[in-house]
């Protein structure tokens, strides 16, 4: 048995940028058709962009970060908001710019997912949001 609050292994860094931890609570091998991880983003850390075919489900849990839907503004996320991201929709998340962020990460239906991962969010992509905004 493991605990959700543990950090877990470093993420792969061909699909995220920084220190990212992935603690993968529940696998497809775990026979639940779904896949939940609690990740952990320390400040600046974040996803590349990417999809999952059936969807995702984000529970923020600790901290302060971002999420992005490709052509939309940057929002900010924070522990207690639920975050819905529908299918094939690309997106990132990750910390903000002086907090880390954890979130437990749920995509459901993991027999029919498949997450692309694309590009990484770049400098100016992940600076775009306005500094006054930035707690």
């Amino acid at each position: 048995m493991n605990s959700f609050t543990d950090k877990g292994n470093h993420a792969p860094k061909e699909n995220f940028t920084g220190t990212v931890w992935v603690n993968l609570n529940i696998g497809k091998d775990d026979d639940y058709n779904t896949i939940i991880g609690t990740v952990t983003f320390e400040p600046k850390a974040r996803t590349n962009w990417h999809t999952h075919t059936t969807g995702q489900i984000l529970f923020v849990v600790e901290g302060m970060g971002y999420y992005q839907e490709k052509g939309k503004p940057i929002q900010i996320i924070q522990k207690g908001d639920v975050i819905k991201i529908p299918k094939n929709i690309v997106h990132w998340h990750g910390a903000s710019h002086n907090s880390l962020m954890r979130h437990i990460a749920i995509v459901p239906e993991s027999d029919k997912d498949k997450t692309e991962w694309l590009l990484p969010v770049n400098d100016e992509e992940y600076n775009s949001f306005k500094a006054s905004d930035i707690r």
